[in-house]
């Protein structure tokens, strides 16, 4: 039954936290506030929000490192085979040598690279999207703990 409550919480947040971004960018048009990395972070920060992967040091600067990666080598490197294969690399060892690993986020170069993104998109959608997922996340795990459902 506890592990029903869990995944029906960690459900919950997760439809909040993508729910406030969703409608965002209704309102928003000219920004993009969801990116599909932002769906695999959810399941970290809801699903296992006591993992070290899911902590908000992790999902923040996970995302703005290998964010900040491709978007480098999109505006200033290329896209090519090659710099695709370097430039997640660069985000992997960016991610362990600073201790912020965070999965989700290594699918950021590839996508931003893909797109051609520029550095609005450091801020619309990582670094707005991690910071909702972390802010939503840490409400559910302390509305869990009230109801004294262990995670």
């Amino acid at each position: 039954m506890r592990e029903i409550q869990l995944a029906l919480i960690a459900g919950a947040g997760a439809f909040i936290a993508i729910a406030i971004l969703a409608f965002s960018q209704t309102i928003s048009a000219e920004y993009i506030f969801l990116m599909a990395p932002l769906g695999a972070t959810a399941v970290l920060v809801f699903g296992v929000p006591k993992s070290p992967l899911a902590q908000p040091k992790n999902v923040i600067f996970g995302h703005i490192i290998t964010a900040t990666i491709g978007i480098i080598f999109a505006q200033y490197i290329g896209v090519n085979e090659l710099t695709l294969a370097a430039a997640t690399g660069v985000g992997v060892f960016g991610m362990l040598a600073t201790k912020t690993t965070h999965p989700p986020a290594g699918a950021n170069p590839i996508l931003i690279m893909l797109a051609m993104e520029g550095w609005s998109f450091l801020f619309t959608p990582v670094i707005t999207g991690a910071v909702i997922l972390v802010l939503v996340g840490k409400a559910t795990l302390l509305f869990t703990n009230k109801l004294n459902v262990a995670t």
